[in-house]
């Protein structure tokens, strides 16, 4: 399943859960986000947990592109994830 196709799939708490850790790649201030959408997004691929906490995959960040296609391109869609 691409990520545009996961994409389609997700409940609303598993897109708010994504946004917000779009938010946090961002460095950001986020919110709690719920384990069952973070575990649900990385059964998907769109995020991964490590010592840090979740965090969006290139994979979520394409997916979020995918449910706002006429938002401004990112600058490097591919950049890695960096881990804090």
């Amino acid at each position: 399943m691409t990520p545009a196709e996961a994409a389609l799939t997700l409940s609303e708490g598993q897109v708010e859960a994504l946004r917000n850790l779009e938010r946090k790649h961002a460095g950001g201030d986020v919110d709690w986000i719920r384990i069952s959408d973070a575990l649900s997004l990385t059964e998907l691929g769109l995020a991964l947990r490590n010592r840090e906490g979740w965090v969006i995959t290139p994979a979520g960040l394409q997916a979020l592109d995918a449910l706002a296609p006429d938002a401004p391109p990112r600058l490097d869609p591919d950049a890695p994830v960096p881990i804090r």
